[in-house]
């Protein structure tokens, strides 16, 4: 299936509805979404030592994972929208489960959403949290940088200032040592950024 391609077989007109309107910007689909498939979640942490708070977290995750896997157009969905959430939020709370217990452990299922697996959902969770990740150490790359290089990066990636700008701002004798300056401040990020991004365990 070619990539930002939603529909197949297994979806419903419901599911094609709902993905057509989140894709739109209509955000009552994300609502009819939210409590369509709320109860499924609840019952599933609730049975798996969670409490309704748990779950609550858990879920808006997941409809988080699936509504920007829609929205920039890069979900490749298999099966139904019910299936996927259940398979993103069975990820996520069995990663909270482990986080706490020295043991192992062993899920319950309910077998009216299965199979759980294979539906593409483990990876596209898998990336959203290592795009979360790489967001989180950028900031603290950005964080340790200092000035002049972090506002002189930001003014020009974050806040769309021109050279022109910049020069004038950060009082630079002309464009040209600004651009030298960033390309300079650009080159201690990268080093800082990778840094950090290798000592982060995975």
């Amino acid at each position: 299936m070619s990539r930002g391609n939603s529909t197949s077989s297994s979806l419903t007109p419901t599911d094609d509805a709902l993905i057509a309107a989140i894709r739109s910007g209509d955000e009552r689909a994300l609502s009819h979404l939210y409590r369509l498939h709320w109860p499924m979640v609840s019952h599933f942490v609730l049975q798996n030592s969670g409490s309704e708070d748990d779950a609550q977290d858990v879920y808006q995750e997941g409809v988080v994972v699936f509504y920007e896997k829609v929205r920039d157009g890069s979900l490749e969905l298999s099966c139904q929208i019910k299936t996927y959430l259940y398979a993103v939020c069975r990820r996520l709370w069995l990663k909270r489960l482990t986080s706490k217990s020295r043991f192992g452990v062993r899920l319950l299922d309910d077998e009216e959403h299965g199979p759980y697996l294979n539906t593409g959902a483990e990876d596209d969770l898998l990336a959203a949290e290592e795009q979360d990740r790489r967001f989180s150490t950028m900031s603290e790359a950005l964080n340790h940088l200092g000035e002049p290089c972090r506002s002189l990066l930001e003014g020009f990636y974050l806040l769309d200032k021109s050279m022109q700008d910049l020069t004038t701002e950060f009082g630079y004798t002309n464009a040209d040592n600004a651009k030298n300056q960033k390309y300079k401040c650009l080159v201690r990020l990268k080093k800082l950024f990778f840094t950090h991004y290798k000592e982060e365990p995975i």
